[in-house]
């Protein structure tokens, strides 16, 4: 049996070309998906999943992430065991210009 590598794991993340500013929108309504983006953009890097401070149960936040990655707002990977985490801020920036920062803006004003 080979090993498979990281980007074998998962691998239904969207084209930057695919990705919708309605799949981002309705990504981003729910205030636990805009807190794991606040807290990675804060992070400006990758976070294993089980390192956010979200209130939800291990399977609802395994949704959301889902959710966040069908959208194209975020990249997951495997590095070990450990599922990381990190936005796609290029591809977001080159599809929708300042739509991530002023996301990111007012969730942190309005849910600090």
């Amino acid at each position: 049996m080979t090993a498979r590598t990281a980007t074998e794991r998962i691998t239904d993340h969207p084209d930057a070309s695919a990705i919708t500013l309605q799949g981002v929108l309705e990504a981003l309504v729910d205030p636990v998906r805009r807190s794991i983006v606040r807290q990675l953009a804060q992070k400006s890097g990758e976070m294993a999943c089980g390192t956010f401070d979200i209130s939800v149960s291990r399977s609802t936040g395994t949704h959301h992430f889902k959710v966040l990655r069908h959208a194209g707002v975020i990249r997951q990977y495997y590095v070990g065991t450990s599922r990381m985490n990190e936005l796609r801020a290029d591809d977001l920036a080159q599809r929708f210009p300042g739509l991530l920062e002023a996301v990111v803006s007012a969730s942190s004003a309005t849910e600090s």
